[in-house]
């Protein structure tokens, strides 16, 4: 028989301890976000849809930026026991420099527009982070600027070669003397791919008004306030900033770049050079062949060709034909912590997110952005740990088996695994 009694109140004041209050509102909806998910839905609550759907959207049928998170779904992870690793090292050098982590901030376009504080929000938190922050050339903050955001810690320039040579040259110039360490030379973006919901809301730079875009605003009065009420809205390395991001792109990106542009980029680029774009693997080991500093593999975060690669499932082949000293870095589709690790394993030397920063900056700005990248941390630690390894270095491609959903029907190209799940 158990012996019942009347509580105690003060062995009830013991079990009901109430939670002190957060009133600062923006704390309080950031300490609540658990995951890069939980960001997304605060950002999409306090985002005019247009903004919104530029940074969440991808291009045609989005099947690119699905299959890429998707990948990441399908792995299968392989622990071991009685391996101590209680105190993980998350640390790791890539491109002669040191990361505090093995992501850094991908290069964004239009990022005011998200939140007014923009790249320089990113740049700081990834300056306090002790990760790398990129620039992009269709950024709306500054070279000189984002260096002042950042002055202590590595800054990267994205760099688009546009139709009139001279100004991607002259911004070259100027990332160089601003001491920015690493240049990506882009090469997936010949013209603009059809992003759909951007047509579909009307997307332009500086945002046209209309009827549907004021009736999304009314439940949204912080962001207008905030763009009202900050400097205008322009891309701070380019001069024309009128029309639709197809327009804008189509002006400034040139289909006929090649091989030769990138040999007067290297030419005048003092740091390290790496060709983010990459979808083969031939396309890899030519240029890391040609002694290019690393390659990103990316198909830039689905936006371009919708159905292209997804660089995660091509990742393994890559590492396997140039070798695993060579630089290969990997972006597009990730989440989560757990997709970070399971890079490293398959041989990644580095990761850059992209749309998971953004969705920080939209729920809160700066602190937004610093919870993101805490997020991300955390779940980087976390799996180490489970895994049973202490160092970025102990990561093999052991850990790992990626698992069969799309499975080529052809296996003759030297660009086609054989099989999904296939180790290195």
């Amino acid at each position: 028989m158990v012996k019942r009694q009347l509580p105690k109140p003060v062995e009830l004041l013991e079990l009901m301890q109430f939670k002190k209050p957060e009133l600062n509102g923006r704390k309080r909806r950031l300490g609540a976000a658990l995951t890069i998910a939980d960001l997304r839905t605060i950002a999409k609550r306090r985002t005019p849809k247009a903004a919104f759907d530029y940074t969440d959207g991808a291009a045609e049928g989005e099947l690119s930026l699905t299959r890429a998170r998707q990948a990441f779904q399908d792995i299968e992870f392989h622990p071991g026991i009685l391996r101590p690793a209680d105190l993980v090292d998350m640390s790791t050098t890539i491109l002669g420099g040191s990361s505090a982590l093995p992501f850094g901030i991908a290069p964004t376009g239009f990022t005011r527009l998200m939140h007014t504080e923009g790249e320089s929000a990113g740049a700081a938190a990834a300056g306090a982070a002790g990760i790398p922050f990129t620039l992009s050339t269709l950024g709306t903050t500054s070279i000189e600027d984002v260096r002042a955001a950042n002055p202590g810690g590595r800054n990267w320039f994205q760099l688009y070669v546009m139709r009139d040579r001279e100004i991607s040259y002259g911004l070259v110039r100027r990332a160089a003397a601003a001491g920015f360490d690493t240049l990506l030379f882009t090469v997936d973006t010949p013209v603009a791919g059809a992003r759909l919901r951007d047509k579909r809301n009307g997307f332009s730079i500086p945002p046209q008004l209309t009827v549907g875009t004021i009736l999304n605003a009314i439940p949204r009065p912080w962001w207008w306030y905030d763009f009202l009420t900050t400097p205008k809205l322009e891309f701070a390395s380019l001069s024309t900033t009128g029309g639709t991001v197809a327009e804008l792109l189509n002006a400034a990106m040139d289909p006929t770049i090649g091989f030769d542009d990138l040999a007067v980029i290297r030419d005048l680029w003092p740091g390290k050079i790496v060709v983010k774009g990459v979808q083969t693997v031939a396309d890899s080991v030519r240029l890391i062949d040609a002694g290019v500093d690393g390659v990103v593999l990316s198909n830039h975060g689905g936006r371009q060709l919708d159905r292209a690669p997804v660089p995660f499932h091509l990742l393994p082949a890559v590492v396997r034909e140039v070798g695993r000293d060579a630089t290969v870095m990997i972006d597009t589709g990730i989440m989560n912590g757990a997709d970070i690790v399971a890079s490293v394993a398959l041989g990644a030397k580095f990761t850059l997110v992209g749309r998971a920063y953004l969705y920080g900056l939209m729920a809160g700005g700066r602190a937004g952005v610093d919870r993101a990248i805490a997020i991300l941390r955390d779940e980087i630690a976390r799996t180490m740990t489970l895994l049973g390894v202490a160092s970025l270095a102990e990561l093999e491609p052991s850990h790992v088996t990626q698992l069969a959903r799309l499975v080529p029907l052809t296996v003759d190209r030297q660009d086609s695994p054989r099989h999904p799940a296939v180790q290195p």
